[in-house]
């Protein structure tokens, strides 16, 4: 604007383009007369000062390139550190998240993000709106080029289920990835309220962590005092796979009233089924989505070689929690909760009312009434396709 206020007040010599289009221009109807040569003369001198001001910014225009606004689709990023202790660079609001496993995509969801959830993998089944997500295929192998085309702002993985090479293929392609490693009840609250953190809305993740804890810590107070049962927890059974005592499901376990019998360092040992049969569990445990047919299932499986000598086999102690105690997500809180209630029901029993107010006790018109029965029967779920235990989490 400097320069074009200095033209405007010193008008164009004869050697600018415009003056002369314009001294040209005129110099035919000089001719006329001098007043009307004096009138179009200081016209002239106006439009040529003009024109010469517009010449000179266009000018300057085409010889120098604009300079550019700051683009609002240019995030901000910041450095933090993963589950796995990578110091990685993020965006500060990831507007466009894929899920590469099914518990990151649980926990999206918890944290009310699933508007900003644009893909994630063929195993991601809950909530049922994660289903209609754009699909990149499986954790294990997804579609890098499928991940590439939602251009996301932020890829989530896990550090023990998916690949550290879909990690650094991510990395050549310029998508950063964020990863979380969970061990614990404990680590997935905390890993859940980091996450929120590392998504914009540490509001929400302190909420549920803390909403989460409460829950456990009334599930304990009422468990306090309660001998934990000792359960084998079954992943598959044939062959018979359990669970070691670093995984997380062991600990959710313990936060249910229960121990494992399973003393390994392995995450998911094979088992051998004399020593089951040595151990005496005082129940098994099964996962929702490995045990389908509930009691049916149960009766086929005491036929099996070994099995019916089990003595929770033969008093049909047995409980099926939901498929959410396998995936380390804030929905786990519930699994934990449901098992706690088959396995010490009477921790949940309301309080007995007083004498005067107790109504008349009803016959007993059942064809047996075992007190060793921890409940009256077993918990049944609707049937459901078997996935493999991994890609399930």
């Amino acid at each position: 604007m400097g320069v074009l206020r200095e033209k405007e007040r010193r008008p164009c010599g004869p050697g600018s383009r415009g003056a002369f289009f314009v001294a040209a221009s005129f110099s035919q109807a000089s001719r006329q007369g001098s007043v009307v040569f004096r009138i179009r003369s200081n016209f002239a001198r106006r439009l040529t000062a003009i024109l010469g001001a517009c010449l000179l910014v266009a000018t300057n225009a085409i010889g120098k390139p604009a300079e550019q606004a700051p683009s609002s689709s240019i995030a901000a990023t910041h450095e933090v550190v993963d589950g796995a202790g990578r110091t990685i660079r993020i965006p500060v609001f990831p507007a466009r998240i894929i899920s590469l496993a099914p518990n990151l995509t649980e926990t999206v969801y918890a944290l009310g993000l699933q508007d900003r959830l644009v893909g994630d993998t063929d195993y991601c089944d809950y909530p049922p709106d994660a289903q209609k997500k754009q699909k990149v295929g499986g954790a294990i192998n997804p579609s890098l080029e499928q991940i590439a085309a939602l251009h996301p702002d932020l890829v989530l993985v896990t550090k023990d289920f998916n690949r550290l090479e879909t990690v650094r293929a991510l990395e050549t392609l310029g998508i950063p990835s964020y990863a979380i490693d969970p061990h614990t009840v404990a680590d997935i609250l905390s890993s859940t309220e980091k996450l929120a953190d590392v998504l914009g809305v540490p509001d929400a993740g302190k909420a549920l962590e803390s909403e989460l804890r409460q829950r456990l810590s009334a599930l304990q107070t009422k468990l306090a005092g309660i001998p934990p049962r000792r359960v084998l927890f079954i992943v598959w059974t044939e062959p018979l796979i359990s669970i070691g005592k670093q995984t997380f499901i062991a600990d959710a376990l313990r936060e249910a009233g229960a121990v494992s019998i399973v003393d390994s360092e392995q995450n998911w040992p094979q088992m051998n089924m004399e020593e089951v049969v040595r151990l005496q569990p005082d129940y098994l445990v099964f996962a929702a989505a490995h045990f389908a047919g509930g009691e049916h299932d149960f009766d086929v499986l005491a036929t099996q070689p070994g099995w019916g000598i089990l003595q929770a086999v033969q008093n049909r102690r047995y409980a099926v929690v939901s498929e959410a105690v396998n995936r380390p997500a804030p929905r786990i809180v519930s699994a934990i909760e449901e098992l706690a209630h088959q396995l010490h029901p009477e921790a949940f029993q309301a309080a007995p009312p007083s004498q005067k107010d107790a109504p008349a006790p009803k016959p007993d018109t059942s064809d047996h009434a075992d007190s060793s029965y921890p409940f009256a029967a077993p918990v049944t779920t609707p049937s459901s396709a078997v996935r493999e235990f991994s890609c399930a989490r």
